[in-house]
């Protein structure tokens, strides 16, 4: 029989990450993945996300055939295409990024949302492309574009390739601009390199989830680098609030209605 604590199958308690609490799990899903405890916010994959913040039944998946290639024929510890191939198996989604149209609290919108677990949400071609579309669609049918972001950057098995996808989205996010459109992101944990440097960083509104890191390099590459201490607290989302970064840090559980009361207040 599984060891008890509390009366409740130790398979049924994990240790939070952050404060080292052994906290329930059910309580922790139905905090949508928050520790109960200290409010550590979970990493969570896409189609959790989707689930957290879309009214239900309403997501409608487009671009979802597009499908990475591998142009330099790259090779690592192992081929990227058998490093694709094994991400797909594991995440069931064929890419870092899942792009739709969704309602979120009653109001139409394009939304985007990376997949930490594929790749780190590195961002190649086919990433590239999806925001691309996405972006594309909110114009055509005049809808605010929320993007969830969450990546560890370009993807170097793409080289170049990967890195152009930073000016391919930014010059997209301009032609939303002069659209009128709205474009609103959520920077979670983590936000990093080239797509904090492009699409991140460009919403009429940026929110972020509390403690995510937000940056280009990360903090010991950069301490390495200038050989220098770091201020406390550096590239995470309270200290990017506080340089103006970010403009608003929202708890999970209030996304939903934050974006809501933003589409409403643009008038979209």
């Amino acid at each position: 029989m599984a060891e008890q604590r509390g009366g409740v199958p130790a398979g049924l308690w994990e240790r939070c990450e952050k404060c080292e609490h052994m906290v329930y799990e059910k309580e922790v899903a139905a905090a949508l993945y928050v520790c109960p405890e200290c409010g550590h916010h979970r990493r969570v994959d896409a189609r959790a996300r989707l689930s957290q913040l879309v009214d239900p039944d309403s997501f409608e998946e487009f671009a979802q055939d597009l499908r990475s290639t591998d142009p330099l024929k790259f090779k690592d510890r192992i081929p990227y295409s058998e490093r694709l191939k094994r991400e797909q198996e594991k995440t069931g989604d064929i890419e870092a990024i899942i792009v739709g149209r969704a309602f979120i609290r009653g109001r139409a919108v394009i939304l985007g949302v990376m997949n930490s677990r594929f790749i780190m949400a590195s961002m190649g071609a086919v990433v590239g492309e999806k925001v691309t579309r996405a972006i594309e669609r909110a114009i055509e049918e005049n809808l605010p574009l929320v993007m969830v972001t969450a990546s560890g950057g370009a993807r170097m098995q793409e080289g170049m390739i990967s890195l152009v996808q930073m000016a391919k989205t930014a010059a997209a996010l301009g032609r939303l601009d002069d659209a009128g459109g709205l474009y609103i992101v959520v920077a979670t944990d983590p936000t990093t390199a080239g797509v904090a440097a492009s699409f991140a960083s460009l919403g009429d509104v940026i929110l972020a989830e509390p403690a995510a890191m937000i940056g280009f390099a990360g903090p010991r590459v950069i301490a390495n680098t200038i050989n220098a201490e770091l201020p406390e607290g550096f590239q995470t989302a309270e200290f990017m609030l506080e340089h103006g970064f970010v403009d608003r840090i929202v708890p999970r559980c209030d996304l939903r209605r934050e974006i809501a009361r933003i589409i409403d207040y643009c008038g979209k």
